[in-house]
């Protein structure tokens, strides 16, 4: 057997074994259910895992902007002449930092215990203007909340209330600086309801006594029983179901804090949001594929039928208090756990809510680009790489006897302001990120890598058996001509046995007919006669 023989078996021998063993792999998916499990085990809050340090400290940067929407014709709206005008002022941006504290692991790891102060820190190069100078119009939230407080009193309480207030100079509306209205300032109006009860705190502002304060003690599934509990809440501050909404269904504590979610996520599940400003949870729905900084995101975000009425989501009617008192769509009332004045969120600029309330307001834009609230999440790891909370906080304005001040009020759902809380992770993070699955796509893809090759050595040996063949071929031809020059050859040098036309009838003839050359009758070489 010659070298190229055996190198053509050779290749043909583990062409044909990287071909088996490949398809073998691929159809048994061996590596693939190897790296799920891999990862699986390896992402979860146990207290020796990789992730633990970065859930604890996470490293991309959050910032919260603040945006107020300044009234313009205040005087002509109480007056019953004209809708509220209003033009948004801001952003006002603070560095938002959110360390977890306290963190203590319970039962044999299986649970993690952990509160998320948070403080903030402003950022001018980033706002538009200072909060401490920059004024805003807006409501008299105290004035509101004390009315809607002595709704149920007396129309003799209400107007002597209204008198009292009305002497102090305490309007609708007020007008403040953007640091008081969201850090806090000491309000006249609470500072004599203080006086006369002590439990009532004298300051107002909308983020008062929240810089550097939690929102609660949660308890979170580590994901060593089951990765699909990963980040899951268990309980907040100490209960596993609220009790403000008529409805267990509505009181249920449900899915993650927003921070990260289980691994091998589908693009059909929905998935679930504990948001402790809204008192409820939320879900969010695969909308589209996104990539950021090179690495590949689904994007989900909350549906039209989260803040959707019971007649178009009835899952929703639990969160009407009391029953049956349902706000319209997009909008939800949550005073119920906020004491106070009447407070509804929405997304901002109403995006996604009824065209009347969008219409009751001169000056609401609401668009999909800069409203929508959205989790950009990596689907192998389960890993917010781009997020978008956007929330807006409104009031209640409505008739209310004995308050003459509001006697040309419809009822209104007046907008304050929205945050928009985002965070994007760092490059850091990201070649981190990219790298890891880069590594999971090769190992995943191993048996497609083994089949490539052995298709490589399929090429090759096709390749190798033809070209042995025509060198086969080859062969023969040089042979055949090699032949032919060696017979060529002997015929120059053979002499020819002579042909006359004339009988030989006689010895003359053949004694005197000079030898000629003629038709050769021979192919064996003859002696020449002589004469």
């Amino acid at each position: 057997m010659t070298r190229r023989s055996c190198a053509i078996y050779a290749t043909g021998i583990v062409c044909a074994h990287l071909l088996i063993l490949g398809i073998a792999l691929l159809v048994a998916q061996v590596f693939q259910t190897m790296i799920q499990e891999r990862i699986k085990k390896e992402i979860t809050l146990a207290e020796n895992s990789r992730v633990l340090e970065g859930w604890i400290n996470p490293p991309p940067p959050v910032y919260m902007q603040y945006f107020f929407f300044n009234v313009t014709n205040s005087d002509e709206f109480l007056a019953g002449k004209e809708k509220p005008k209003v033009t948004q002022i801001g952003p006002y941006t603070y560095r938002e930092y959110r360390p977890r504290e306290n963190v203590t692991f319970l039962e044999n790891g299986t649970k993690i215990f952990a509160t998320n102060p948070k403080s903030f820190v402003f950022l001018r190069n980033m706002s538009s203007g200072d909060p401490a100078v920059d004024r805003v119009i807006t409501v008299n939230i105290p004035f509101i909340a004390v009315m809607n407080e002595l709704n149920s009193y007396s129309f003799f309480l209400r107007s002597a209330v209204s008198m009292w207030m009305g002497s102090m100079g305490i309007e609708v509306f007020m007008n403040r600086t953007v640091h008081e209205v969201l850090w806090g300032f000491k309000d006249p109006l609470l500072s004599k309801l203080h006086a006369m009860r002590p439990e009532v705190d004298e300051h107002f502002g909308l983020m008062y006594n929240k810089n550097g304060t939690h929102e609660g003690e949660f308890v979170f599934h580590t994901g060593e029983k089951n990765y699909m509990d990963y980040g899951k809440i268990d309980t907040w501050n100490g209960i596993s179901q609220m009790n403000w909404w008529s409805s267990n269904q509505s009181n249920m504590i449900n899915g993650t804090d927003g921070s990260v979610f289980h691994t091998f996520l589908s693009r059909k599940e929905l998935l679930y949001i504990f948001a402790a400003d809204l008192c409820r949870s939320i879900h969010l729905a695969y909308v589209a594929d996104k990539e950021v900084k090179g690495i590949p995101a689904f994007r989900f975000a909350p549906p039209s039928d989260v803040l959707a009425p019971p007649d178009e989501n009835p899952s929703n009617a639990g969160f009407c208090v009391p029953a049956g008192d349902c706000l319209g769509k997009g909008v939800l009332k949550v005073s119920v756990c906020r004491q106070g004045a009447p407070i509804v969120v929405s997304f901002p600029h109403f995006y996604q809510a009824d065209k009347r309330y969008i219409n009751a307001i001169d000056g609401m834009n609401p668009n999909e680009e800069e409203h929508e609230t959205y989790l950009d999440i990596n689907p192998t790891t389960g890993v917010p790489i781009r997020a978008c909370k956007r929330a807006q906080l409104n009031v209640i304005l409505k008739r209310v006897s004995g308050f003459p001040k509001t006697k040309f009020l419809n009822e209104t759902i007046f907008p304050i302001m929205y945050v928009n809380e985002t965070a994007t992770i760092d490059d850091e993070s990201a070649a981190q990120m990219r790298m890891l699955l880069l590594i999971v796509t090769v190992m995943s893809n191993f048996p497609v890598i083994i089949v490539g090759l052995g298709v490589i050595l399929l090429v090759v040996l096709i390749f190798l058996v033809c070209r042995n063949r025509q060198r086969k071929n080859e062969v023969k031809r040089i042979d055949f001509t090699e032949a032919f020059h060696s017979f060529a050859t002997t015929k120059d040098e053979t002499a020819y046995t002579q042909v006359s036309n004339q009988a030989e009838d006689s010895p003359e003839n053949r004694t005197n007919q000079p030898l000629r050359n003629g038709s050769y009758i021979a192919m064996s070489p003859v002696e020449a006669q002589k004469c």
